[in-house]
């Protein structure tokens, strides 16, 4: 039997399972499922403004007692206002990405709230580290959205042999197997993404969990390589004008301009060719749709089988 982590025993979660905190993805309705469930559940503020993540945490806080995270986009022009509702609404745990949190972590600690960052490079992770942060996400460019340039399978264990707090990791994990395959790369957990945008729960539109449930292994393209921020997608006619603009050489702030509010015009507004498809390479891995529930025990039992699996393999002599 799987035991519990260190990130279960920091956290008070049931099982080593994060919820990625995706914009215009990962509401309240979502956050409070996964949360419910046993797992971590995060609501991703995105660039939303702070009146907005009070009212998604009023979603979680009416439907679990467990607990919960944000996640919280560093760039995000409303950063300041966000960082205050956590500390007024008492958050227990965020996950923060685009920037290093340094500034906000004594007030985070003074209220109990744990601080995990996602990082893409040993370099970074190191850094945080030494900023006082409790735990660190390590995420391969497998992963949907904004991505780094190393692969999960390598990131992990370099991350892990270079910090001493738990690393969950995340990039292209769908199942059981690839929570295993974390812990034995030294990870004490994993966070998935694209799966659980199939959650009945999760509130993105219909036609794109659609989109999800119908992609192949070779559905994802990468963009935005030559403005330095990559973004993994699902290939459509706006990733395909993307790269046309990339090849003619157009500016990268002009790029960066034609990819605003595209996120939310596919996952709200459903524009399955125009809008930003963000997801995993996984995607062809997604089936269904199901209930978060079904999801983080589908992980669960089948990271039981597979640990039982290789138990009995390693077991011969």
């Amino acid at each position: 039997m799987i035991k519990k982590t260190r990130i279960c025993e920091l956290l008070g979660i049931e099982y080593p399972i994060f919820q990625g905190g995706m914009a215009w993805v990962a509401t309240g309705e979502l956050a409070a499922a996964v949360s419910e469930a046993g797992a971590l559940g995060i609501i991703g503020s995105g660039q939303a403004p702070a009146d907005w993540l009070r009212r998604e945490i009023s979603k979680v806080k009416a439907t679990t007692q467990k607990p919960f995270g944000v996640n919280v986009m560093l760039m995000s022009p409303f950063v300041d206002e966000v960082m205050q509702v956590i500390l007024e609404e008492q958050v227990p745990v965020i996950t923060t990405g685009a920037g290093n949190p340094g500034k906000y972590v004594p007030g985070l600690k003074e209220i109990g709230t744990k601080v995990i960052p996602v990082v893409a490079s040993v370099a970074l992770a190191k850094r945080l580290e030494k900023v006082g942060v409790d735990a660190l996400i390590a995420e391969g460019m497998e992963s949907g959205g904004h991505i780094g340039e190393i692969s999960t399978m390598p990131l992990i264990p370099q991350v892990v042999d270079a910090v001493k707090i738990p690393v969950i990791a995340a990039g292209g994990i769908v199942d059981g197997r690839g929570l295993v395959a974390a812990l034995a790369l030294g990870a004490e957990g994993v966070q998935m993404g694209t799966r659980f945008m199939c959650a009945e729960e999760c509130m993105i539109s219909p036609l794109v969990k659609d989109k999800i449930i119908k992609a192949k292994d070779r559905s994802t393209v990468i963009t935005g390589r030559s403005t330095g921020h990559p973004v993994r997608c699902i290939d459509n006619h706006f990733t395909r004008e993307f790269e046309q603009h990339e090849k003619e050489g157009m500016d990268a702030a002009e790029l960066e301009r034609m990819g605003q509010g595209r996120l939310r015009l596919a996952m709200v507004d459903g524009d399955l060719e125009n809008g930003s498809l963000m997801a995993g390479q996984i995607a062809g891995a997604v089936k269904k749709i199901e209930p978060a529930a079904q999801i983080v025990q589908d992980v669960m039992q089948s990271a039981e089988r597979e640990y039982c699996r290789l138990t009995a393999f390693f077991g011969k002599r």
